[in-house]
């Protein structure tokens, strides 16, 4: 079996995910490597991907106000993981998942980009 049609198969059913064309040999790579996703998957769009292999994913949800009988719009912002075979930038709509911590403030993994950004 050649490197190139070894992908793992990570678990999650998610439509308009499916595994990258390129191939890495990133170990925090969930396609290529050996880390588990579990836990929570997320879709946010990603706001700075200045450091090295990770990006700040934006996300954003609706909270009931019980007071005011209505819903208020929130936000965070998560750290993820990208590796080189998704290599997600700046604008990308990503699909991300949970992990095991990778680093103090990272403990999320980029699964793949659902549409790309304009830049």
């Amino acid at each position: 079996m050649s490197r190139e049609a070894r992908v793992n198969n990570i678990g999650i059913r998610f439509e308009g995910l499916t595994p990258p064309q390129n191939v890495c040999d990133d170990d925090e790579c969930p396609w290529h490597g050996h880390i588990k996703v579990r836990g929570q998957i997320f879709i946010g769009k990603v706001i700075k991907a200045r450091m090295r292999n990770t990006v700040v994913v934006e996300r954003e949800y609706l909270v009931y106000n019980r007071k005011y009988m209505r819903y208020e719009r929130r936000r965070s912002r998560i750290h993820a993981h990208n590796p080189p075979c998704i290599n997600a930038k700046e604008g990308d709509v990503v699909v991300i998942g949970e992990t095991r911590p990778i680093a103090k403030s990272v403990s999320k993994v980029v699964l793949g980009v659902l549409s790309r950004g304009e830049s």
